[in-house]
């Protein structure tokens, strides 16, 4: 389960970031999770809460916020929303997609005091 050791690496990150800007309490903390990274956001939460248990950081709230996986044609340049894992141009069915989003795996933003 790769949420627990991504849980571990997310509480590192907000960690740095509170000694970094003197901060010391944390009540939100909202990621971007792709779609092709094949995080189980319901994993993610709960090992989040689990490794939470009795740290600085139980009771956080954890927003995961889903990023589509999408490409670019690099034959007609069109934008698309993939789906089911088909690299297919629906507009001139080429085959050579550009990933341009749904790789991300970010710590986007930390609401902290």
């Amino acid at each position: 389960m790769h949420e627990m050791a991504l849980a571990q690496s997310i509480m590192d990150i907000v960690e740095q970031e509170m000694t970094r800007h003197g901060a010391t309490r944390v009540s939100l903390i909202r990621l971007q999770v792709g779609e092709f990274t094949a995080v189980v956001p319901e994993s993610l939460a709960f090992c989040f809460e689990v490794m939470t248990k009795g740290t600085p950081f139980e009771g956080v709230k954890l927003e995961l916020n889903p990023v589509p996986l999408t490409g670019r044609c690099q034959g007609c340049g069109k934008e698309f929303k993939i789906r089911d894992y088909h690299f297919i141009c629906p507009q001139c069915e080429s085959k050579d997609i550009e990933t341009i989003a749904g790789k991300e795996l970010l710590v986007k933003e930390i609401e902290a005091e």
